[in-house]
């Protein structure tokens, strides 16, 4: 994508404070739950509006990096060592994406105030165990803060967490000041691995609700990898072409996750191939094609449930991440909820694909500012919290 506008320290409003610098101009990077590439942007907040996109990049995760990461969400062999060296191909590839940005659109590294950088998830367990439990996203911001001479925020989740929070989902309250003006009630549905909403203004005693609903491209990414070797099913046609095994998709629905209220929050520790095998027995002999449609429609199902439940009132619905370009996808959502205006996030001039990204630009924004970026109703923290540990550059 190219880069709208040129932007350089002198030509910039930048002041320094304890050191750092401070502008309007942050980068987001992220790389999700589907495991299939790093998305980074830049991004305006001195804009009008509340953030304003300059440049995108992307890449793909190199197959290798891929399956380590896809390898470290369960336990295996000597983790400490394999999770730290991970961690370092992953930022490198951060690291690239954030150069090219910064070429494209003629920016200097030091007009940059941060960036946000969530890092890759692998485990998330709050509230288990001991009582606290943990989330862990491999990063090694420090690295990627040598790399690219830009302070870094990054461990956004842990601070919530430490609260008696879920540390998850982290971008309602970024959706919230993007999109929250667009009607009095909004609904925004990331699909990413995990399928998280949004709902601001759809109860009158909280203004803002968000968890995360259940798989969203996770499944259906890992049953098409194994049975077609496409890493996703592209507009979803694969799925579309067949039939929903309804007693197979009853199953899946009766899992516990799905009946708990908020606060929640999941990832792979629990929606894997392993569940899915669980899922699949006695159904071993259906169509491959069959089951796609049927990991499809949970996802479809499990969205729309979630909104039925929370927000049977809300009529405008705004869908992001990669699940929104899958074509069938949003043609069972939409008709699971007919009283909703569906569309993407494209149109509101915010493409599905950098959504989040831009959201963790936002987070590190928060954090510079010693501002709050997570919200109890959301969470389950006992309060506010500002998320994020700061790596200075230089």
């Amino acid at each position: 994508m190219g880069c709208r506008g040129k932007y350089a320290v002198g030509q910039r409003a930048v002041g320094r404070t304890q050191g750092l610098t401070v502008s309007g101009l942050y980068i987001g990077l992220m790389s999700g739950t589907s495991l299939d590439g790093v998305d980074a942007v830049l991004v305006d907040f001195d804009a009008p509006q509340a953030a304003r996109v300059l440049g995108h990049a992307s890449a793909p995760l190199p197959a290798p990096l891929r399956a380590e990461l896809l390898a470290l969400n369960a336990p295996t062999d000597n983790e400490l060592h394999r999770a730290a060296l991970a961690a370092n191909g992953l930022v490198r590839l951060y690291a690239e994406q954030v150069h090219t940005l910064l070429q494209q659109c003629g920016v200097e590294a030091a007009a940059v105030s941060a960036i946000g950088a969530h890092g890759q998830t692998v485990r998330h367990r709050p509230q288990e165990f001991d009582g606290t439990g943990y989330t862990l996203q491999l990063n090694n911001p420090s690295l990627l803060a040598e790399l690219c001479g830009i302070s870094v925020v990054a461990d956004f989740r842990s601070r919530d967490v430490a609260a008696g929070g879920q540390g998850a989902p982290l971008v309602p309250p970024f959706h919230q000041a993007f999109f929250g003006p667009i009607a009095p009630q909004v609904g925004v549905l990331n699909i990413g691995g995990i399928s998280n909403i949004t709902l601001v203004g759809c109860q009158p005693d909280k203004p803002l609700l968000g968890f995360d609903c259940g798989p969203g491209n996770a499944l259906m990414d890992t049953w098409c990898q194994q049975h077609t070797g496409a890493s996703f099913d592209r507009d979803g046609a694969w799925a579309a072409g067949g039939t929903v095994i309804t007693p197979m998709l009853l199953r899946m629905l009766r899992e516990p996750f799905f009946q708990r209220k908020p606060p929640k929050s999941t990832g792979r520790d629990l929606f894997n191939a392993p569940w899915l095998q669980s899922q699949l027995r006695g159904f071993e002999a259906n169509a491959a094609q069959d089951i796609q449609a049927t990991l499809t429609e949970l996802t479809a199902q499990s969205c729309a449930r979630s909104i039925e439940t929370s927000a049977s009132n809300l009529n405008t619905l705004i869908v992001c991440g990669g699940g929104a370009l899958n074509l069938h996808l949003m043609h069972r959502i939409t008709a699971l909820l007919p009283q909703c205006q569906v569309h993407t996030s494209d149109h509101y001039a915010l493409p599905p694909l950098q959504v989040e990204a831009t959201a963790f630009a936002w987070l590190a924004k928060q954090a510079l500012e010693r501002r709050p970026g997570s919200v109890p109703d959301v969470t389950g923290a006992k309060g506010p919290r500002i998320l994020g540990a700061l790596y200075c550059a230089g």
